[in-house]
């Protein structure tokens, strides 16, 4: 099961480092309104997709909460059928849908878990409700 931060579930970006840093700083500020992950991540670890509506704490490298996103949109997709709308949302600086691919696979063989065109991808859309300047106040933890 993924970490818990009180009663959300944690959403932790990219792996530790560099790459997450990036991610989150992302999120706050806006521009990274979207993030996709393998469906198998979720029977390895038990897990259940995210619905629409619900909240997830955003952690750094130590998990510690650094926001709070909401879950807009959530779709499963084939790897080779993932939008471009969908990926630019990603907001990581992909200019076409060959590139994000690309990115994207190189990403998770780097992690011992390629894909292919037929992998299953969980697309979920996201918002921040709150973090980044103002800092996360106690009240926003409620689901």
């Amino acid at each position: 099961m993924w970490p818990r931060i009180g009663d959300l579930r944690t959403l932790a970006l990219g792996t530790p480092g560099e790459l997450r840093t990036t991610l989150n700083t992302l999120v706050l500020s806006g521009v990274k309104t979207a993030t996709a992950g393998r469906l198998a991540e979720y029977a390895e670890e038990n897990e259940e997709l995210e619905q629409v509506g619900e909240r997830l704490a955003l952690v750094d490298d130590d998990d510690a909460l650094t926001g709070v996103v909401e879950i807009t949109g959530v779709e499963v997709v084939r790897f080779g059928d993932v939008p471009w709308d969908f990926a630019r949302a990603e907001g990581e600086g992909d200019r076409s849908i060959e590139e994000w691919r690309t990115g994207h696979a190189a990403y998770w063989a780097r992690l011992g878990t390629p894909v292919d065109e037929d992998t299953p991808i969980v697309c979920l859309r996201l918002r921040l409700v709150s973090g980044g300047e103002g800092g996360v106040a106690t009240g926003d933890l409620g689901t």
